[in-house]
Formats: C-alpha cells, structure tokens, sequence
C-alpha cells in the first residue's frame, strides 16, 4: 500500500522558515559538522560508598529519554486534526480564563503556575490566558516590550516546568477571545 505524499500546511512552512532564518550553506566537500550531544538527565546527588575490592567495574547507564517533548506554540503535536482545528478556530468550550494585565513578571509567572495547576487538579480542558499585546510603542522598537514581556513569556512558562506536564498545545486566540494578546492552552487529560 503506497502513501500520498501530502504538502506541508501554511504553519509548517512558516516554522521551517523561522528555524532555517539563520541557517547557511555549508561549502561543496565541507565536513559536517559533528552532531550536537544527546541531552543527558542530572543524577540525584547520592554520597560515594568506599570502593569494594572484589567489586567489578559498574556499567554506565544509559541516558534517560527526555519525559516531555518541547512546547511548540501552534504545533499540532499531540492532537487529532478535528481537535486541533476547533482549538484552532476558538470552539472548544472555555473552562477557565486569566488574565495577566497589569501583573509583573513574577507575579504573571505565579499567578500562571497556580491557575494551570488548580485547573489540571480540577479535570478542565480549555484555558484562555489573556496577556496583553504590548505597548507597540516607538521608545523599545524590536524588543520584547514592542510584542509584550507576557505575550512572550507565557508560552515559555508554559514549556517549562512545572507546566509542561500538564499543557498539550497551546494556540493563538481568535480575536473575539483577545486575538493576538490571549492564549488558548490545552490541557492533558488527568490519568487515574
């Protein structure tokens, strides 16, 4: 049984582009350079037991996998296609709204953790974490106040932990929920 190849989407390409935006060619012949080493997971600090004399050498253990992939803001990853698009367009039912304005980084940071957190707790689904879209003023061109320190940071914190067991995707909001300064955020389904 042969697959159709399918084109990519408008956000695959667009999340190409961005990742390859600083990408050169290599030369023709050039080496390649070698592959960046896998992540390795810290070990637990445990006190060294005095070597045994009769005690062979102890194998390494491999590397852990790592427990959650990155948070791709507006990736698909995780989700059925009808799911996605319905979080997508604004159609999931809303079970939970933030709103940050007003709040400093640390507070908005807070804040954040505890609402995803109690809301997880409380088996809700679909967030609205409104953040503002920034001051747009002339004083801080091309930084992140222009786009907004929270509307920046917030899928970060998201991707972090100790959020990013809980969130499956997050998407832009469609502009009656806040547009571009708001955020739907999926969470997964509690395991019993």
């Amino acid at each position: 049984m042969s697959r159709q190849r399918r084109s990519p989407t408008s956000e695959e390409i667009r999340l190409w582009r961005e990742v390859m935006r600083d990408a050169a060619p290599l030369r023709r012949g050039a080496p390649l350079p070698p592959p960046p080493p896998a992540p390795v997971a810290a070990a637990p600090a445990v006190p060294a037991a005095p070597p045994l004399a009769s005690a062979p050498a102890a194998k390494p253990l491999p590397a852990a996998p790592l427990a959650h992939p990155p948070l791709v803001f507006g990736a698909r990853a995780g989700l059925d296609r009808r799911t996605d698009d319905r979080l997508r367009r604004g159609q999931l039912v809303i079970d939970g709204r933030l709103d940050l304005h007003g709040m400093t980084q640390a507070e908005a940071h807070g804040a954040l953790n505890a609402f995803v957190a109690r809301a997880h707790r409380e088996g809700r689904r679909t967030l609205l974490v409104i953040t503002g879209k920034g001051s747009g003023g002339s004083v801080h061109m091309g930084t992140d106040r222009e786009k907004g320190i929270l509307r920046v940071a917030v899928p970060r914190w998201l991707g972090e932990a100790p959020l990013r067991p809980l969130v499956l995707a997050i998407r832009q909001a469609q502009p009656q929920h806040g547009g571009g300064g708001a955020l739907y955020v999926l969470l997964k389904r509690q395991r019993p």
